[in-house]
C-alpha cells in the first residue's frame, strides 16, 4: 500500500488503517489527503470544507494518532483533546467517528450536549478521558460546576465555526478558548469564511497551514439544482406531486420554522408519505428516533429546520427539497450539501413562492449562477405562478429554449432518479 491515494501513504498507524479498512473505506477524500499529514505534523490548521467532504475523518484520524503516540498523558478529569461543535447531532456524529476509528486504540472519549441528563456526563468527566466532544452551552455548564479540567488540553478543534457564529455561540467559544493552555495545537473548520470567522481564526491559530477543498461559498458541484416557482398556497400539493414523481427512497425537506416542520410532516403523513419532523423543540430522544428511522428507511421523509439538520450525516441521500428558501443565502449551501456527498450525485429542488424571489436572487448571486427552472409534471398550479413571472420567466433554464422543463426523472418515459442501495459507499471515502 504505497499509492499516494491510499490512507497508508498519509502516515497513519496500523490500528487506524485497520479501523478504516473495517469501515469499508480505501481512498481518502481531498480534504483528508491534505489535512491528515498536516495535523500529524503538529501544524495548526485552517480548513475551508463543506459538509460531505470527509472533513470529520480528516481531523479525527490524525488527532487519534497523535494522542495515542504520546503527549502529557490522561489527567484526572481530562480532556487531552477538545472538539467543539454547534449542534447535538453533529457532536454525536463526531463522537461516533472517534469511536469508529479509535476502536483498536485505548483512548477514552465522551460527548456532552444539552437536552439530556447531565449526571452521566459528569460521571464520564470524573472518570477521566482523552477526547471530549461538546457543544458550547453544555460545556460551559460543566465549567461553571467545575466538572472539567482543561489544563491537559493538547489539541482543540472548532468544527463548523460559521454555524457557531450564526447561532450566536462565538462569545461562548471565545470564553472556552480563554480557559485552554496557550501551548496547544488548534484546528478550525468552516464551510465559509466571513470576516468574523477570519478574525476568530487569527485569534485561535498560530502560523496555520491552509486547506481549501472548495471555492468560497460554492455549492457542491455534484448537486443538480432547480427552482420550482409555485404559489405559497400550492406548495404542499406541489411537494406531494414532486415526491411521488421522483420516487426517491429518502428525502430531506427544509422549512424555515419549527411549527412549519411539524405541520408539513403531519400533512405528508396524511398523504401516506411517511414523514417525521426534526427541530430544536424536539427532545433528544425524539430527534434520535426520527433520524434513526430515516437512516434505516422506516421514515421516507425527514422535515427539518436548518439548525436541527446541521451535522446530519446520511449516506446516499438522493435529494433535498427546500420547501421554504432560507433567509440567509449561505444556509442554502449548507442545506444542499446534505446530498451529492463524497463523489456521489444528488438533486436539490427549491419551491419558490412569489414572496421569496428576492431570497432566490440572493442565493443565485452567492453561488454565481441561476438555478434552472423546473415544473412538476401535471401540476397545473405551477402554470399560473410561472405565467405571473412575466417576460423572461424561463430565463433560469439553459435548456428547452429558456423555458421550464420536466423534473429530472419526473415523467416515467424519461429517466428516473436511480435509487440508492444501502451500503453503496463501500470502498469509497469516509463521509464523516
Amino acid at each position: 500500500m504505497n499509492s499516494h491515494n491510499d490512507f497508508a501513504s498519509l502516515g497513519l498507524a496500523e490500528p487506524l488503517l485497520r479501523a478504516i479498512s473495517a469501515s469499508g473505506y480505501t481512498t481518502p477524500t481531498p480534504v483528508q489527503s491534505q489535512a491528515i499529514p498536516l495535523v500529524l505534523a503538529g501544524r495548526d490548521l485552517r480548513a475551508a470544507a463543506q459538509t460531505g467532504t470527509g472533513k470529520t475523518a480528516g481531523f479525527t484520524l490524525p488527532l487519534l494518532q497523535r494522542l495515542a503516540e504520546g503527549g502529557r498523558g490522561r489527567t484526572d478529569k481530562g480532556p487531552r483533546c477538545l472538539i467543539v461543535t454547534p449542534t447535538r447531532e453533529l457532536a454525536a456524529q463526531i463522537h461516533d467517528s472517534v469511536r469508529t476509528y479509535g476502536k483498536y486504540l485505548t483512548l477514552k472519549s465522551a460527548v456532552i450536549f444539552g437536552g439530556v441528563n447531565i449526571r452521566p456526563q459528569v460521571e464520564a468527566l470524573r472518570r477521566g478521558l482523552d477526547i471530549l466532544v461538546a457543544t458550547p452551552g453544555r460545556l460551559l455548564d460543566h465549567v461553571s460546576q467545575r466538572n472539567v479540567d482543561f489544563s491537559g488540553v493538547e489539541i482543540v478543534v472548532l468544527d463548523e465555526a460559521d454555524r457557531m457564529l450564526d447561532m450566536g455561540f462565538i462569545r461562548d467559544v471565545r470564553r472556552i478558548l480563554s480557559l485552554l493552555p496557550k501551548q496547544r495545537q488548534s484546528l478550525l473548520f468552516s464551510a465559509t469564511f466571513s470576516d468574523p470567522i477570519r478574525r476568530l481564526a487569527d485569534e485561535l491559530l498560530h502560523d496555520p497551514a491552509m486547506v481549501e477543498v472548495a471555492r468560497r461559498n460554492t455549492t457542491a458541484e455534484l448537486v443538480t439544482q432547480y427552482a420550482c416557482h409555485v404559489d405559497q398556497k400550492a406548495k404542499r400539493q406541489a411537494l406531494v406531486a414532486l415526491l411521488r414523481e421522483q420516487g426517491w427512497d429518502r428525502t430531506l425537506v427544509f422549512t424555515r420554522t419549527k411549527h412549519g416542520a411539524n405541520r408539513l410532516a403531519e400533512q405528508l403523513n396524511r398523504e401516506q408519505l411517511g414523514a417525521s419532523a426534526i427541530h430544536g423543540n424536539k427532545s433528544q430522544a425524539a430527534r434520535t428516533k426520527a433520524l434513526a428511522g430515516f437512516k434505516d428507511g422506516s421514515v421516507s421523509i425527514l422535515v427539518a429546520t436548518d439548525i436541527a439538520a446541521r451535522g446530519l450525516d446520511i449516506d446516499g441521500l438522493p435529494g433535498v427539497v427546500n420547501y421554504d428558501l432560507p433567509n440567509v443565502p449561505e444556509d442554502y449551501v449548507h442545506r444542499i450539501g446534505r446530498t451529492g456527498r463524497a463523489g456521489e450525485t444528488g438533486i436539490a429542488i427549491s419551491l419558490v413562492s412569489p414572496d421569496q424571489r428576492s431570497d432566490l436572487r440572493g442565493i443565485e448571486k452567492l453561488i454565481g449562477r441561476p438555478l434552472e427552472v423546473l415544473r412538476v409534471s401535471g401540476h397545473d398550479a405551477l402554470d399560473a405562478s410561472e405565467a405571473a413571472l412575466g417576460p423572461g420567466a424561463g430565463e433560469h433554464s439553459p435548456r428547452n429554449g429558456g423555458g421550464t422543463r420536466p423534473a429530472p426523472g419526473g415523467a416515467r418515459r424519461r429517466r428516473r432518479t436511480p435509487r440508492r442501495s444501502k451500503g453503496h459507499h463501500q470502498g469509497g471515502s469516509p463521509r464523516s
